[in-house]
């Protein structure tokens, strides 16, 4: 039997290693994924600015961190919002070289266990895909130079850092896409030396307009992070008490993994915005736990996304009441509760806008179109509450808000009752 003074020694060495479940496990229902490097919050200093990556890399509560974005291919351009001034140009190239991401990186892998993913495209992506698919596999071909395993090259973004995988994050049509995913996908599993993987970042109406084509059984995933978020079937819509949902679609996700997908192993996890003003259909407490138990009664759910890293460190104890869903039992029919909901948008006036590159969400460009409001002679039907649902592509039900709010679309399938 070992002495007392070996059994301390040995669980010294343990803690001193980083926790195989600190990153994405692909056995487990409770992996968390946060975005960073978009500082979404908006703040330019003070205690909710972006910080490092390795800030939040300290947090045991999150395994998996896209770093948001790469957001040109073809002519290549990084854009990590404030965290950028970090880094400088190299020399004949569009790209920087960014040597406190290089620090962080390996920190963040080899500290702290995260696994850390490039997330390639974002609301500022205007290249619309490759002219041909040669076009597409040489992009691939030159993303695998400038982030993968051989670090010998001259244009390393991150120097000898090599990341965990890419998340690809397109939202609108792009073209041979199948191509460039798929030629990705072979040369990551060429490298035997680590697990490599590869995410999308879909919209939850199916099949997604952006993604829809590499979702067509043409690349393999690992994780698919749904974005239930800014549209009708955002965690919003979830009914509680009922076990078939009309618009809340997990189920059709999870029917996507198991007869679509190329890879029948992979994960599909829940999309959610981490504060009011991260996403339309921001939902919170009971109402959420009820969403995520009856997401976890289904066999491909692999956890919660989160956007953004900013938002989520705004809002106080959001994250630790995730983490504590995740660790509930699944619930296929859930305990009737209300839903919290909020919205993306702020009390001032609302006009027509669309989010600049430091607050788009993973997925979906979120333009706010004010259409008319409701008063209480307009109609003798029912009038929509605030902060609910009042239209979209497929939505059947109350089209008018109640007096002192208006219908607000935040995409063709998604509009909200927001105050005046």
């Amino acid at each position: 039997m070992p002495s007392l003074s070996a059994l301390g020694s040995l669980a010294g060495i343990i803690a001193s290693i980083p926790s195989v479940m600190a990153g994405f496990d692909p056995t487990s229902q409770s992996n968390v994924a946060v975005y960073w490097g978009q500082n979404s919050y908006g703040q330019g200093s003070g205690a909710y600015v972006q910080q490092r990556l390795s800030y939040y890399c300290q947090n045991s509560e999150i395994n998996i961190i896209p770093l948001a974005f790469l957001s040109s291919i073809n002519t290549p351009v990084l854009n990590f919002a404030n965290q950028g001034d970090q880094c400088t140009v190299i020399s004949g190239s569009t790209l920087f070289y960014c040597s406190e991401l290089e620090a962080d990186i390996t920190t963040c892998q080899e500290t702290y266990g995260k696994t850390i993913l490039l997330s390639v495209g974002g609301a500022t992506y205007t290249e619309g895909g490759f002219t041909s698919t040669q076009a597409a596999t040489t992009a691939a071909n030159n993303l695998w130079s400038w982030f993968g395993p051989d670090t010998s090259g001259d244009i390393r973004p991150f120097g000898t850092a090599v990341i965990d995988g890419f998340d690809f994050d397109f939202e609108s049509t792009v073209s041979n896409m199948p191509a460039f995913g798929d030629q990705l996908r072979s040369l990551m599993d060429t490298d035997t030396n680590k697990t490599w993987l590869l995410s999308a970042a879909p919209q939850c109406p199916y099949p997604d307009a952006a993604d829809g084509p590499m979702l067509a059984g043409t690349v393999s995933f690992d994780i698919v992070w749904v974005q239930f978020y800014n549209n009708y079937c955002g965690v919003q819509s979830f009914v509680s008490g009922v076990s078939t949902q009309n618009n809340f679609n997990f189920d059709t996700w999870d029917n996507w993994a198991k007869t679509v997908s190329l890879n029948p192993n992979v994960k599909v996890m829940l999309g959610i915005p981490s504060n009011t003003g991260a996403g339309a259909g921001y939902t919170s407490g009971a109402a959420l736990a009820s969403v995520i138990a009856y997401s976890k009664s289904f066999s491909s759910f692999g956890g919660v996304m989160m956007w953004d890293m900013s938002q989520l460190y705004a809002n106080a104890g959001f994250l630790d009441a995730v983490n504590a869903d995740l660790g509930k039992p699944a619930v296929t029919v859930p305990v009737t509760t209300s839903t919290i909901t909020s919205t993306s948008t702020s009390k001032s006036s609302i006009t027509s806008t669309t989010t600049s590159a430091t607050t788009t969400t993973p997925g979906s460009t979120l333009t706010t179109i004010t259409t008319t409001s409701a008063s209480p002679t307009s109609t003798s039907g029912p009038l929509v509450n605030e902060w609910n649902q009042c239209g979209g592509q497929g939505w059947t039900g109350a089209t008018n808000c109640v007096p002192g709010t208006t219908c607000v679309a935040y995409s063709i399938w998604y509009s909200q009752c927001n105050p005046n």
